[in-house]
């Protein structure tokens, strides 16, 4: 490839990763509400997903400073979506978990943005939305291995 078509493809990036990104951010947030953050609707996401977790793993996939994790959870805990549970064994380690509420809460979040990404989704043919998530895919795998953030 030429040194201007390198350039070319990396201005296109460069654009639409950023109109796409808060065009995104943007109409997801619009449907998650005034009842979380952005922040907290992917954490419940999350620990919906694994049922429980620790706030140590959380800062690790979220790549967050285990600070700001702890911030995330106690808001999230004083408004009754997660609930703490110390390990038996070692009373240093708190396991995270939704509660009724907080599962309540991720679920009708979660059905509108299932709607809100299924609305733009469909617009692709079935080929072209399946290319386009693996090379994405692959686009997260290569960030991960070649360009993980030293802390």
């Amino acid at each position: 490839m030429s040194d201007t078509n390198i350039t070319e493809l990396v201005d296109r990036y460069l654009a639409v990763s950023f109109s796409v990104e808060k065009k995104a951010e943007a109409l997801v947030k619009e449907q998650i509400g005034n009842d979380l953050t952005s922040d907290q609707y992917y954490t419940l996401r999350y620990i919906n997903n694994m049922e429980s977790c620790t706030s140590t793993e959380l800062a690790e996939v979220f790549d967050v400073k285990k600070s700001a994790i702890t911030a995330i959870i106690t808001r999230m805990w004083e408004k009754g979506l997660i609930q703490r549970t110390r390990d038996e064994n070692d009373r240093r380690v708190v396991y995270l978990s939704l509660t009724v509420k907080g599962k309540e809460l991720f679920v009708k979040t979660e059905e509108r943005i299932y709607k809100l990404v299924e609305s733009f989704i469909t617009k692709f043919e079935q080929a072209e939305i399946e290319q386009f998530i693996e090379t994405y895919e692959r686009l997260n795998q290569i960030l991960i291995k070649d360009y993980k953030l030293e802390e």
